[in-house]
């Protein structure tokens, strides 16, 4: 089947898609870059770098800006997948949708409208399991954001391996913590995986943190 994948550049889009390329022909991705930073749907921190990352993994790129208003960015996004049927004849929809009912019911009903099959390989997949497979697969995935108490300024730009998700399991022992981030309390950016064929190097960074969430801006080169 061919397929485009909801692309964000966080590690649960990269893994999605390097499960579906095990079955499937991905041919293009989709980026939806919102201009409200608290989007119901939508990453983005760092969503610059989908440009450079897709170039990375060599595919061709949609990117569709959205105002980000609930509800209504969807139809932002139904644009750029109609843009990808057209241009790329997909036959389907990957995402990185795990549990989030809200955004895996929404992308659900654009396909169906379209006539595209939706698929969700990480869907109810433990979440530990989807970390401790990130790092398994090859990924070298940074966490670009933090948005939720406990954490701190100190989990900002740190690669997620086995010792950061002993960590993040630590954390969820005393609150509960969507360890996978997929609640938003975590953004991550990915830098390098199985599917690149160069890898991003980070040339500069900025943080910003305050009322216990913050960011981790990179600029980038391929290398």
């Amino acid at each position: 089947m061919r397929l485009a994948v909801l692309f964000s550049g966080g590690k649960d889009s990269c893994l999605a898609m390097h499960k579906a390329m095990q079955e499937h022909e991905v041919v293009c991705l989709i980026t939806v870059i919102s201009k409200n930073p608290e989007s119901y749907m939508f990453h983005t921190p760092n969503i610059h770098l989908t440009r450079m990352q897709a170039e990375a993994i060599g595919l061709p790129l949609i990117q569709q800006e959205t105002l980000g208003e609930k509800e209504k960015e969807l139809d932002d996004l139904r644009k750029a997948i109609i843009e990808a049927k057209e241009r790329f004849q997909i036959e389907g929809i990957v995402t990185g949708a795990i549990r989030s009912e809200y955004q895996a019911s929404r992308i659900q009903r654009i396909c169906d409208e379209l006539g595209l099959q939706c698929i969700n390989p990480l869907w109810h997949m433990d979440q530990v399991e989807v970390l401790k497979e990130v790092v398994s697969s090859g990924f070298k995935t940074i966490i670009s954001g933090v948005f939720a108490y406990p954490l701190d300024e100190s989990f900002l730009g740190k690669e997620i391996d086995d010792g950061l998700i002993s960590k993040l399991i630590e954390v969820n022992k005393k609150i509960e913590l969507n360890v996978a981030g997929e609640g938003g309390e975590i953004e991550t950016t990915v830098l390098d995986g199985p599917m690149f064929r160069k890898r991003l190097k980070v040339k500069n960074t900025k943080i910003s943190f305050s009322n216990n969430s913050g960011t981790y801006e990179i600029e980038a080169d391929i290398d």
